[in-house]
């Protein structure tokens, strides 16, 4: 486990970058042999990513509820998450395909994702008595004084310049 920061931080990460929330809802519980392997599907592809820092991932964060599993993901761009997502050699094609193949639209397991392209500067964040978390993980953590002690003067740092 991550040792905990004791102080405010903030995180700040250079340039453009993609916020993207991927996730599963078991919609029929009981059909474990239906769900399962879309469950299992997501620790390979992030295996695989953590493995390659080229491909264009960041960090990684997979949160576990019932009925959803998702994970919040940083990439380095939107291009790098696409063709990730379009390789043939990767483990997401595959996985993609045998959904499609196996469960379709047959309302028995749920997929979904949404993509968000952050503009540098154009976010704002603090973190207190945590570990390295979300963009914190991804990026670089800053004492949070000065230009970064609140949410206004974090945003207003970045848009002015500062």
């Amino acid at each position: 486990m991550a040792d905990i920061i004791a102080k405010r931080m903030c995180a700040e990460l250079d340039g453009d970058f993609v916020v993207f929330l991927i996730g599963m809802r078991i919609n029929k519980p009981w059909k474990a042999w239906r769900w399962v392997p879309v469950a299992r599907a997501m620790p390979r592809m992030l295996t695989e990513l953590t493995k390659q820092p080229d491909l264009g991932l960041l960090h990684a964060r997979t949160h576990f509820g019932f009925p959803v599993i998702m994970v919040v993901q940083y990439w380095r761009s939107f291009d790098a998450l696409e063709a990730y997502a379009r390789n043939r050699d990767a483990a997401h094609l595959p996985a993609w395909q045998a959904f499609n193949r196996a469960i379709g639209e047959n309302g028995e397991v749920g997929i979904w994702h949404e993509t968000y392209v952050i503009k540098a500067g154009q976010y704002e964040n603090v973190y207190n008595n945590m570990p390295p978390f979300g963009l914190g993980a991804a990026g670089t953590l800053k004492d949070a004084v000065g230009a970064r002690q609140s949410a206004r003067r974090r945003i207003d740092r970045v848009v002015e310049g500062v």
